[in-house]
């Protein structure tokens, strides 16, 4: 663990992990074996480089989310919230990386720009969940809008804020802040709600046995852990103290009323967070059910991260029972997630009525899921150098990324592990849901982390 003097909230957790490094005994590390420098390769050929200036829509603003399998834009080209504050994110954070490449930054302002003038309410406040491809919403007040796609956009102005340091773009994201809490925080239960309408009245639907009903009716696993993240991210250039006290309440209860005594996430919660279990059910209502309670093992192992990520920036990088849960919420995935005959990790089981070790119910190996865990097993082996098995799997998870994964004729990660997918060769490249966000990130994290090694 990295032992400080006193703690620095506001270190990069890059820089962080330099310094659990260097506080660990030289001979109980793990060898490195993979360098950063092939990372850094294949960060920019895979990843950067087809990406970027290409989706950059020069004529209308923002980025353009949808591309084929060979970079063809294709479809209307809508733009959520969700996608062009992962842009815009990615763009920031590569510009601090590698200030040398114009085009990060030219991302990130143009990202910047059509947040602020497409996506944003001006009438409501809060982030439009899509407008069309020239910035237009086209709901009128019918339009709804998620907190989810709100805590992107925070997490997006504050990477542009940490890159220009410009007030206004962190008092953009201090309303964006301001705007979840006054209409998305519940104040009888800790938490947030995330469907709400144009004017940001939370909606509340009848849990019935479709899945749109059900999902927008209760607090969510998916929205919690990125609203952390980007509270998280806003906390570490803007100390403000109501959103200490926010970001503290809602790890404590996401970290001790969210994850099981197994090691894994629940999804779905009434808003006093009594869970959506069906664990004592018939395996035919599980069955039935698994849309809205199932172990998602993708989602298990990002949240390992982002509640370390947390805990470093309030000071509590070295709480015994953060760790545990992070540790166990790693371990479960790996133990129970993983493919053991190709690797790579699968993206859902359960635990059907009498078993003891979870079924796999989805055997896709979603790209995303492949990025996180690639990122937490390789934060897991610092924080476990004693522990062989975290950088064995690290190097098997990236042996499997490369083989599987990486479109090595056109550029691109595919959606899916060509083992597990073989048609994922020719799905689209880009989508609302697939940008660079999360492999971008698992891969600058590890060329940070193996620097730090040398």
């Amino acid at each position: 663990m990295c032992i400080l003097s006193q703690p620095v909230k506001l270190l990069p957790i890059f820089l962080l992990m330099s310094c659990i490094l260097f506080s660990q005994n030289v001979d109980s590390m793990n060898p490195v074996i993979l360098q950063e420098d092939e990372l850094e390769k294949v960060l920019f050929q895979s990843l950067l480089d087809p990406w970027y200036p290409l989706s950059i829509d020069k004529e209308d603003g923002g980025f353009l989310p949808t591309f084929s399998y060979d970079w063809q834009p294709i479809g209307n080209q809508d733009k959520g919230i969700v996608p062009q504050a992962r842009h815009t994110w990615t763009c920031s954070k590569v510009a601090l990386l590698y200030p040398e490449d114009n085009r990060f930054k030219e991302g990130a302002e143009t990202g910047y720009t059509f947040l602020k003038e497409a996506l944003w309410d001006s009438v409501h406040g809060g982030f439009y969940d899509h407008v069309t491809k020239e910035g237009k919403c086209t709901g009128g007040d019918d339009t709804r809008k998620l907190t989810y796609g709100n805590a992107f956009g925070i997490y997006a102005l504050a990477a542009y804020f940490e890159l220009t340091g410009d007030q206004e773009v962190l008092e953009f994201a201090q309303d964006a802040f301001h705007w979840i809490e006054d209409h998305a925080y519940d104040p009888q239960f800790g938490g947030y709600f995330q469907n709400l309408t144009r004017d940001g009245t939370p909606v509340h639907l009848t849990v019935s046995d479709t899945k749109e009903s059900a999902r927008a009716s209760l607090k969510d696993y998916n929205s919690s852990i990125h609203i952390l993240e980007a509270y998280t991210a806003l906390y570490e250039v803007w100390p403000d103290s109501l959103l200490q006290s926010r970001l503290v309440n809602f790890f404590i209860l996401l970290r001790d009323r969210m994850i099981t005594s197994d090691g894994y996430l629940m999804l779905y919660f009434q808003p006093d967070w009594t869970p959506l279990s069906f664990r004592d059910s018939t395996e035919s209502t599980q069955r039935k059910n698994l849309f809205v309670d199932h172990i998602t093992f993708g989602h298990d192992i990002e949240t390992a991260y982002l509640l370390y990520e947390t805990a470093h920036a309030l000071g509590m990088e070295k709480d015994e029972r953060t760790l545990r849960v992070i540790k166990a919420l790693t371990d479960h995935a790996i133990n129970y997630g993983w493919d053991q005959e190709h690797g790579g990790l699968f993206e859902a089981g359960y635990y059907f009525h009498g078993q003891s070790i979870p079924e796999i119910t989805n055997e896709d190996k979603t790209w995303w899921v492949q990025a996180e865990t690639l990122n937490a097993l390789l934060l897991l082996s610092h924080l476990y150098p004693e522990e062989d098995l975290y950088h064995e799997y690290f190097l098997k998870q990236w042996a499997y990324i490369k083989e599987y994964l990486i479109d090595w004729e056109h550029g691109g990660w595919y959606t899916s592990g060509l083992d597990a997918r073989p048609k994922a060769k020719n799905r689209p490249k880009g989508h609302t849901w697939k940008t660079t966000y999360h492999n971008v990130r698992a891969l600058m994290n590890c060329i940070q982390w193996l620097k730090a090694e040398e």
